[in-house]
């Protein structure tokens, strides 16, 4: 029986494919010890091309947390936001807790970008223990396209026990509540009686979804 043999190009494929892998996966783990580079450029550079390797949302955020240069900041949120995993959530999560408040802030502004992957874990931080995070979970709304937004903030006003969590949501709910909300508004205003602020936003509130 004649042999069938296998086309040079075939053979070459063949051959190349593995090696690709290999350099490909070599890539990947120069770019991560570039991330400790002194020189910030090549740090910029190198969180910007690791938006094409997996699993490296964790190498991202360990580095973010200590990142002093603010253009390198900048690309590690911008790759997170494009890889958009579960790591990078969780990560990006735990940098709200930061004594850094520029990390905080520039955490909430990421998250904001990933509604889709923020929505399943949204309850969670509105009923996380630290009232700060709460607070922070509800500057996330702010900006977060997502159709439970309103439901979300609603069950805030209705159950949150810290004024100042409340008094958070009942701002964006001026902005963006239905008339849906307007009984939790009043109902919130009886559980808050004695705090002014609470009584001003509210009212507030009300004013604009009926006006609007």
């Amino acid at each position: 029986m004649a042999l069938i043999k296998t086309p040079p190009a075939a053979r070459e494929t063949s051959r190349r494919a593995p090696a690709t892998e290999q350099a490909s996966r070599r890539d990947c783990a120069y770019l991560l010890q570039q991330l400790g580079d002194p020189n910030p450029e090549a740090r910029r550079w190198a969180a910007r091309d690791l938006v094409d390797c997996a699993g490296v949302s964790a190498s991202l955020v360990h580095h973010l947390a200590s990142e002093t240069e603010s253009s390198v900041r900048e690309v590690i949120l911008t790759t997170l936001v494009r890889v958009g995993d579960s790591q990078a959530v969780a990560g990006l999560v735990d940098c709200m807790r930061s004594e850094d408040a520029s990390l905080r802030n520039e955490a909430i502004e990421a998250l904001k970008q990933l509604p889709t992957e923020v929505a399943p874990i949204m309850r969670h931080l509105l009923s996380d223990e630290d009232s700060d995070m709460r607070i922070f979970a509800v500057n996330v709304l702010e900006s977060l396209r997502h159709p439970l937004v309103e439901t979300w903030l609603a069950d805030v006003i209705q159950r949150d026990p810290h004024v100042n969590v409340c008094a958070t949501a009942v701002d964006l709910l001026g902005e963006v509540g239905s008339r849906e909300v307007l009984e939790p508004l009043l109902r919130l205003k009886d559980r808050f009686a004695r705090e002014p602020y609470i009584q001003f936003a509210a009212d507030l509130a009300i004013k604009r979804i009926i006006e609007g």
